[in-house]
């Protein structure tokens, strides 16, 4: 039986009141910083209960300016920036070295919420890389020490061979280095800020860079 899309997109619904609270957001109360915002509403949202609230979309472009995006997950954020993780050599970061710029986005469903972040790219110093590296679980050293992230793959026998390796690896030796894995931080110039309103009447608050501070203010949803 075939799946007709479009009825199954005038099916659902947005921000169905059974899973989604929409609280209200005061944007004059919001702090003068934009992580410290992020904390409280990232706080939320795992209180909230919503699943996987600390994977983000990351977008990037080649060296020809043609975009390109998938779903990572976020490894800190404070004042030097948002911070992820990958290989050099993988298709994110050959973007990167060609145009250290990206974009992140953060959508939190069970809080009708969205926060957006761009700006430049810094890696990290390769110290601070294998500390963020080492202090994960051992699957994701294993997942670092498989590596060829983006390059062809055979089958995926192939692949099950060179992870059960790198399993065996990482429990062997934990501080095992992976020397192309690299630690990322998007240092933003602006960073909105997105509350969901069951009468369309959304709140963005936007804080962009200015000076050694930042300047709020708001966008028509």
């Amino acid at each position: 039986m075939s799946t007709d899309l479009h009825q199954l997109l005038r099916s659902l619904r947005v921000w169905d009141p059974k899973v989604t609270s929409l609280p209200e957001f005061d944007p004059g109360a919001a702090p003068a910083d934009p992580v410290a915002l992020f904390t409280e509403w990232f706080a939320d949202a795992v209180a909230a209960g919503q699943p996987e609230p600390h994977t983000m979309s990351l977008a990037t472009s080649d060296a020809e300016g043609r975009p390109d995006v998938r779903t990572v997950m976020l490894h800190g954020a404070d004042a030097d920036g948002w911070a992820f993780a990958t290989h050099a050599g993988s298709r994110k970061g050959r973007h990167l070295a060609a145009r250290p710029y990206a974009a992140l986005g953060f959508y939190w469903p069970a809080l009708g919420r969205q926060v957006r972040v761009r700006g430049p790219v810094a890696v990290a110093p390769a110290d601070e890389g294998r500390a963020d590296l080492h202090a994960r679980s051992t699957g994701a050293l294993a997942a670092a020490l498989t590596g060829r992230q983006s390059e062809p793959l055979g089958s995926v026998e192939e692949l099950r061979q060179a992870s059960e390796a790198a399993w065996e690896r990482a429990r062997r030796e934990p501080d095992a280095e992976a020397p192309t894995w690299t630690l990322y931080r998007v240092r933003p110039e602006e960073v909105e800020f997105f509350q969901g309103d069951a009468a369309r009447r959304h709140v963005r608050l936007t804080y962009r860079a200015e000076g050694t501070g930042w300047a709020k203010g708001l966008l028509w949803p």
